[in-house]
């Protein structure tokens, strides 16, 4: 079983090595570029592009589908590359827009189960760019076409991930939620909100991450990674430096080689112009 509630607090496992540069930055969106409304301060946008000016890719590492990530990445104007969405289930390269790699599993166990003990919940699947779905998700929360289906066609074939939804319930009760589920043969992590995403076993931020590090021929120990939510752990553990924001729940911070400020402080600025401070410096 992953995700975190199979965790205890512990400092990390490795620390940054003397020395360390960025060789490839990875930044979560919600929580560290953009606030809950989905704003980008400019001063967030101008640290990014520091970084971009400087040679140095950026990768946005999240939990959004890929089209709700790419409109962060034209915000952020980032040039040609890679973007890990889906917690790590969809690599790609963008623009043009191409699949590099899809975990997918079976969602029947688990969607039949959830709507066993949870049948007001909203369930949804994720098929490609598209979800299918039991019912309607509030407005925003899922970007793409949207087919309704009985939770038996949901279950019916192999998706990239699970999403369950009750706006009405609170992150409180979906850990007593997954409890009952007992989830062993998949990754899930629970949101800020009462909203829980299931993907295949092993795949988070740090696998997509690795794929997007393979090809680029950068080793890990070069990545610097900044993220404020669960869904972030692994991806902080596996990067050479791994940076929690500073209003991260502790098990984020504790996962972490270095905390820096909250969103409203503008901690990403802090701790990018740690390293990229200065557009004239060479990155190598």
């Amino acid at each position: 079983m992953q995700g975190w509630l199979a965790r205890t607090l512990r400092r990390p496992t490795h620390e940054t090595a003397s020395g360390f540069r960025p060789r490839l930055v990875a930044l979560d969106i919600d929580g560290t570029l953009v606030d809950g409304f989905g704003v980008m301060p400019p001063e967030v946008h101008a640290a990014v592009r520091r970084v971009v000016d400087n040679g140095v890719p950026v990768v946005l590492s999240t939990g959004r589908s890929w089209l709700a990530t790419r409109t962060v990445f034209d915000e952020l104007g980032l040039p040609p590359g890679w973007a890990v969405s889906s917690n790590g289930a969809m690599v790609v390269t963008y623009p043009p827009f191409e699949v590099r790699h899809e975990s997918r599993f079976d969602p029947a166990a688990v969607v039949t189960r959830v709507a066993q003990l949870a049948p007001q919940a909203r369930i949804a699947v994720q098929d490609g760019l598209d979800w299918r779905v039991n019912k309607e998700f509030p407005p925003g929360e899922l970007l793409g076409d949207i087919t309704f289906e009985s939770v038996e066609q949901l279950a019916s074939r192999p998706v990239s991930r699970v999403i369950v939804r009750d706006p009405e319930s609170t992150e409180e009760k979906f850990s007593g939620l997954v409890s009952q589920l007992g989830l062993h043969e998949v990754s899930y992590f629970i949101g800020w909100s009462a909203w829980l995403d299931i993907a295949p076993q092993g795949v988070d931020k740090a696998h997509g991450l690795q794929i997007v590090c393979d090809d680029l021929g950068i080793d890990r120990a070069d990545v610097l990674a900044i993220g404020d939510g669960r869904n972030d752990i692994e991806m902080l553990e596996w990067a050479g430096r791994g940076v929690a924001m500073g209003d991260a729940p502790d098990e984020v911070k504790a996962a972490a080689d270095a905390v820096t400020g909250g969103f409203q402080d503008l901690g990403t600025v802090e701790e990018l112009d740690r390293w990229f401070a200065d557009t004239a410096a060479v990155a190598s």
